[in-house]
């Protein structure tokens, strides 16, 4: 489940009906947009944004290029689409990072929002994505050994800490790390500040100390997406202290009604600038408000999935495939290969939710028909063959597979399906190669992006091959 699951699916119900609909009447719309608002109150979208979004929509609809238009309920969806990407903010805001560094980056937000770990996650994007030379400091003197778990982060991702000076106030630590970073020719220079279990007086002044002392050129606010209403609370209270330049949302993989997401923009008045999308420190991403649109109107995410893609797909290993495909050819190594990059790409749930009308596969995944954990145990199943027998799957006799099948923890049956799914992939290829190789590839791929439906029934049949409860030929969930 992603975190806008069931808001999409309140809104896809709605949407349905208007599309089922030759015309639409001035009450049809109205009727719908009861029905919008209903869901958005739900999903726990704070109430003044809820009114704004619903009665800019409706002003919107009710005019004349709707009610006379040929296809009045995608007209409808439309109008919808482009007040959630206002709403959410327009578009992509980046950092402000000057051309004479260091920049000063500021972290703010209450324990337990996920900030020192939001901290190191931006500086691995700036050093990784952005090729930054960045130093971390920790200002939270308060929270025991706060400044050593971000002294390890940095550790763990090959990034620089401020060395700690037992004693030293968060002002002077931060005054610190401005100067070694203009010394030492860091471009960019993150402090992570301190938090509280609640807003307070004493956390305010600090940070506005810390602000008036090293002058810093962005402040994010760093929410956790999962707190609804009060992530929005949280966000109003910093607003009224601390001058804001952007947001960072945490754990907006997870499964909650997306209300936070939906509200802070208008109640912050500064963009969402990165969204934390899982526990790995990799997991952030710059914060698309078309392309989040998308998702919650069931359109899909194609960039991001390419984005994803690319950050996680080893190139070496493309390359040796690409040359074995243009040849046909398509083995058990190849299929563990594209196993764990879909593994590494976030697994089925995640690439689901990414993938254009995917209700099908929404639902598989959500019945419980398919199971993230069914990569893992395919690759187990092929681990458990010999390099012989994944280089040439026919070796594997009715006894081979049994061995297989006890070695991975599995059945035969299970077996059987993952030599099934190498067998029709390398038929693909070979059919593929006959028809042009790469370039029909490419040209199928370019047909399949203008077809949303074509990449869903993909992903659905994806799906439905490798997993699913009610077939005897399919996996069973374990």
């Amino acid at each position: 489940m992603s975190l806008f699951d069931s808001l999409s699916d309140r809104l896809g119900s709605v949407f349905e009906k208007l599309r089922g609909r030759g015309a639409l009447t001035e009450l049809d719309v109205r009727a719908a947009m009861r029905e919008v608002r209903i869901a958005l109150l739900e999903a726990d979208v704070a109430l003044p944004v809820v009114k704004d979004f619903v009665d800019q929509v409706t002003a919107r609809a009710i005019g004349e290029e709707v009610i006379r238009s040929v296809t009045p309920g995608q007209q409808v969806v439309k109008i919808v689409n482009d007040c959630l990407v206002e709403l959410l903010g327009s578009e992509s805001a980046g950092l402000n990072i000057p051309a004479t560094p260091p920049a000063v980056i500021m972290m703010v937000g209450l324990q337990g929002s996920g900030k020192t770990t939001s901290s190191a996650k931006l500086a691995m994007f700036l050093t990784k994505r952005e090729g930054k030379k960045v130093l971390m400091a920790s200002l939270d003197v308060a929270r025991p050994a706060a400044q050593e778990q971000l002294r390890v982060l940095g550790e763990q991702i090959g990034v620089m800490t401020l060395p700690i000076v037992a004693g030293q106030q968060p002002v002077a630590i931060a005054e610190r790390a401005r100067a070694a970073a203009r010394l030492q020719g860091f471009d960019v220079v993150v402090l992570d500040t301190a938090g509280r279990l609640a807003v307070d007086e004493a956390l305010m002044a600090e940070m506005g100390q810390i602000a008036s002392a090293t002058s810093p050129h962005e402040i994010l606010l760093v929410v956790d997406a999962l707190t609804g209403q009060d992530a929005v609370s949280t966000a109003s209270a910093f607003k009224g202290r601390v001058p804001l330049t952007g947001v960072i949302l945490t754990r907006m993989d997870g499964d909650a009604r997306g209300g936070a997401a939906l509200s802070m923009r208008a109640v912050t008045g500064q963009p969402i600038k990165f969204a934390g999308t899982g526990e790995k420190i990799e997991a952030l991403e710059t914060f698309d408000p078309q392309r989040v649109a998308g998702r919650i109107l069931g359109m899909g995410d194609i960039v991001g999935l390419v984005e994803r893609a690319s950050a996680n797909v080893d190139q070496e290993e493309a390359e040796r495939m690409a040359e074995k495909l243009a040849k046909g050819q398509f083995d058990l190594n190849d299929l563990k290969a594209q196993l764990r990059q879909m593994k590494a790409m976030g697994g089925l749930g995640a690439l689901a939710s990414m993938m254009p009308g995917v209700a099908q596969a929404k639902q598989a995944m959500a019945s419980g028909a398919v199971d993230e954990k069914l990569l893992g145990r395919m690759e187990a199943i092929i681990g458990s063959m010999t390099a012989k027998e994944r280089a040439k799957p026919e070796l594997l006799t009715a006894k081979r597979k049994i061995r297989v099948a006890k070695g991975s923890g599995t059945t035969v049956m299970e077996v059987n399906r993952v030599l099934k799914m190498q067998m029709e992939m390398a038929n693909a290829m070979k059919k593929l190669r006959k028809m042009g190789g790469m370039k029909a590839m490419a040209g199928m791929l370019g047909r399949m992006g203008g077809s949303p439906g074509g990449m869903a029934g993909g992903l659905a049949g994806l799906l439905g091959g490798m997993g699913g409860g009610g077939s005897h030929n399919k996996f069973n969930k374990r």
